[in-house]
């Protein structure tokens, strides 16, 4: 019996007349559960279902497991407690408006893919009254969605919240000298055409520059005009490349002038209300060539009788809310980028350098405001008890991790020297405290060495290095992580609204694509559906050592959910906290900012607080701060494979050890453990054989001969191309293929199955 399921209902998705009728066994089909999870996405949790359709008692058990079924099959996902198909739209996206249909009604797609489909078509719905923000074409915009019942049709319907800043008419190009010496712009997006620039209008551009112009109208005959407006430098130069990716993902790069100018208004905050802790030696342990410090550390020994053995930990953070009001524009400015981005030479920070670098920084020597947590634990490492403060510190000593670590393992310097003892080593011993904790909490134990490029004084690549991960590291890690724990668990107890920092357990499709890929390497993970870190950790224990290590540990990376940032609390996977909001780093992050407010108001702290209109905006808020940290990481990422394959572009049929890292119908992505770096092998280039996917071995395998490369395999590569602009390399093959693994039968039974998969569209082989 058929029945509409809307979004509207309130509840139970039948109608009165339906419900008459529907005995008491009933239970809906797969079909109607798919339809009343699209058309609820807010309200589409197992228990909103069970509500939904009036299942009780042995129908729930029932619903579970039809539902552990779709997730399985691939079809659902499950985020936030919420489910939803896989490749649905979210309720809130970021979408940007590509044009009209027939009727004139503006059609968006999602700014970012949702999988590897076509992405859906989104209709956008103006608010009656012209009381809504007026978007147009090109614009990006902040929508919730509704489904739509139209097959035809656009998939979903949008209700725009928000539309973004337009990017200025400013556009990236490489200023090319032509041998009649005349000038032209070749552009760096395949979308800009390539433009004249007369030579009045060069601004001292040379060949080869990379540089910002602005185009003049199109004229009627010939190419576009453009003049230079700014010489960022040349191709090769490591300026050059970050700037491409700032441009390419619209990164805000230059504060406007009202800000500037607010910024450089502010006057120095007073002790005032606050408590003075400038006698408290608190000390700041950072990267070597660290601009801003925004956190100070400081333990001592509890000298509470209840407590043998304990220690009290102090961390101290920038107070960043003393100088950052709600609603003022640098508040606004610091939203608009939502965090700071890191390249290898620069840094385009949240606030500016008079806030970040100067009043906020927690320099040594010198008066600053901070919002301090003291922590007590046991001997065992259990928190005990915290409290939160607002103070005036001065920080006794500015400090590297290296120079830390010297002075810890027996070679101090004029610095450390003369606070080894009534500082340093306090902090070491609460760190053997706390990591006893650490040990017994179980988190993720991913290990991903993390490389850093070093650059010349021209700004081109010296050379990748992995720098050594000390004790020292991961003792502000640790002291951080509970610094964060303490402010969750305070605003919860106050019932004050707060951005979570949370990280969702991995969906059952990926534990299963993970669980195949182990297979393959002879490793089993176990099933069920309330899965925990420590699984993942045996898995890695049983690798380490082991030349596939490394592979293991980013395939493991892979399958994990990604974290974000939201007012609902589901907890830090990850971590294994149950409760989890950033604090420690509000120069660089807006999400610690409102964390820093909420404690404010909730522990009448002072001027600075959330405001209700700010508590009010939190779901939107995550919404657009999540979305800058992914597009925050993703410009870092392009920018490191710009600069390592420009590195490498002088290399040329030179050979690299490598490892598959990726295996896909049309080839083999390979990595240069040395380098960090990615490169592809067309299926194309195999010699030999007609070479077949098989996706559950995560395998190419030779038709005839049955030899092939798999997921991990270590070989011998040649360099043969490289796209420096695209930050792309082609190597060709040099290690002749392997047999693969498993008996004749299994290898006939994927020889079978990469047969079927090749009948659909889109499959190839090649045979060279």
């Amino acid at each position: 019996m058929a029945r509409r399921i809307s979004g509207r209902s309130h509840g139970d998705p039948r109608t009165a007349d339906t419900r008459a009728k529907v005995k008491d066994d009933y239970r809906p089909s797969r079909d109607e559960i798919l339809r009343y999870i699209a058309e609820n996405p807010d309200r589409a949790g197992k228990r909103d279902i069970a509500k939904a359709f009036a299942l009780r008692g042995e129908d729930r058990i029932w619903l579970k497991d039809m539902l552990r079924d779709l997730q399985d099959e691939g079809i659902l996902t499950k985020e936030r407690k919420q489910l939803a198909r896989v490749g649905a739209l979210p309720h809130v996206a970021v979408l940007d408006i590509f044009g009209r249909d027939g009727d004139g009604v503006l059609l968006a797609h999602p700014a970012e893919p949702l999988g590897s489909g076509e992405p859906p078509v989104v209709s956008i719905r103006v608010s009656r009254g012209g009381n809504g923000p007026a978007p147009g074409i090109g614009d990006r915009v902040l929508a919730k969605t509704f489904p739509t019942d139209d097959a035809t049709g656009p998939a979903y319907t949008g209700r725009v919240m928000k539309i973004f800043e337009k990017r200025t008419e400013a556009v990236l190009g490489v200023f090319r000298v032509l041998k009649d010496g005349t000038f032209r712009i070749e552009p760096v997006e395949r979308r800009q055409p390539e433009l004249v620039v007369d030579k009045e209008f060069q601004n001292g551009a040379k060949n080869g520059d990379l540089v910002e112009v602005e185009p003049a109208r199109a004229s009627r005959y010939g190419l576009p005009r453009a003049k230079v407006l700014t010489v960022l430098g040349s191709l090769t130069s490591e300026k050059a490349v970050s700037m491409i990716a700032i441009h390419a993902h619209d990164i805000p790069h230059i504060f406007p002038a009202d800000v500037i100018a607010e910024s450089e208004a502010v006057k120095p905050a007073t002790l005032d209300q606050r408590e003075d802790w400038r006698d408290l030696p608190l000390v700041t342990i950072d990267p070597a060539d660290a601009k801003d410090h925004d956190d100070a550390v400081f333990a001592s020994p509890d000298t509470d009788d209840k407590n043998p053995g304990g220690v009290v930990v102090t961390v101290a953070i920038a107070d960043v809310a003393a100088y950052v009001r709600y609603g003022t524009a640098l508040d606004r400015e610091a939203l608009k980028r939502g965090n700071s981005v890191y390249f290898p030479d620069r840094v385009v920070p949240m606030l500016p350098e008079r806030i970040s670098n100067d009043l906020c920084s927690l320099r040594e020597g010198q008066d600053r405001p901070a919002l301090a947590v003291r922590m007590t634990f046991s001997a065992d490492g259990r928190k005990v008890r915290h409290s939160f403060h607002r103070v005036m510190m001065k920080s006794a000593a500015k400090l590297a991790y290296p120079q830390a670590q010297a002075a810890i393992d027996g070679v101090p310097d004029d610095k450390t020297g003369p606070i080894l003892d009534a500082v340093l080593k306090p902090l070491w011993d609460a760190y053997a405290i706390l990591k006893r904790g650490r040990d017994s909490r179980q988190p993720l134990e991913l290990d991903l060495p993390e490389r850093k490029i070093l650059l010349k004084e021209d700004g081109t690549v010296d050379r990748v290095i992995v720098p050594e991960r000390l004790d020292a590291h991961k003792l502000i890690e640790e002291f951080m992580i509970q610094a964060n724990v303490a402010a969750a668990e305070t605003l919860e107890a106050k019932r004050q609204a707060l951005v979570y920092r949370i990280h969702d357990a991995p969906s059952l499709a990926k534990q299963e694509s993970l669980r195949e890929f182990l297979q393959t390497l002879g490793l089993s993970l176990a099933r069920g559906a309330q899965m925990r870190p420590a699984q993942f950790n045996g898995i890695l224990e049983r690798v380490s050592g082991a030349d596939n290590e490394g592979l293991v540990n980013e395939v493991v990376l892979r399958s994990q959910s990604q974290a974000e940032y939201s007012p609902k609390n589901i907890g830090h996977f990850g971590l294994n906290l149950k409760r989890y909001a950033h604090f420690t780093s509000p120069i660089r992050r807006y999400a610690d900012l409102i964390v820093h407010r909420g404690l404010i108001a909730a522990l009448d702290l002072g001027a600075g607080g959330l405001t209700q209109n700010e508590a009010d905006r939190l779901e939107d808020v995550s919404v657009l701060i999540s979305g800058t940290e992914r597009r925050a990481m993703a410009a870092e990422r392009d920018t490191v494979d710009r600069l390592i394959a420009a590195y490498l572009a002088e290399r040329i049929d030179d050979r690299f050890d490598a490892r598959i890292s990726g295996v896909t119908k049309s080839g083999l992505f390979v990595q240069l453990p040395q380098y960090g770096a990615d490169g592809f092998i067309p299926v194309s280039s195999l010699d030999g054989d007609y070479y077949i996917y098989d996706e559950t071995a995560r395998s190419l395998f030779g038709e005839r001969t049955g030899k092939g490369y798999q997921l991990a395999d270590r070989v011998e590569v040649r360099l043969v191309e490289v796209a420096p602009m695209a930050g792309a390399m082609r190597f060709e093959m040099l290690t002749d293929p392997k047999p693969m693994a498993g008996s004749k039968r299994s290898f006939h039974k994927a020889k079978g199955r990469a047969r079927a998969s090749q009948s659909r569209p889109g499959s190839r082989g090649r045979r060279r």
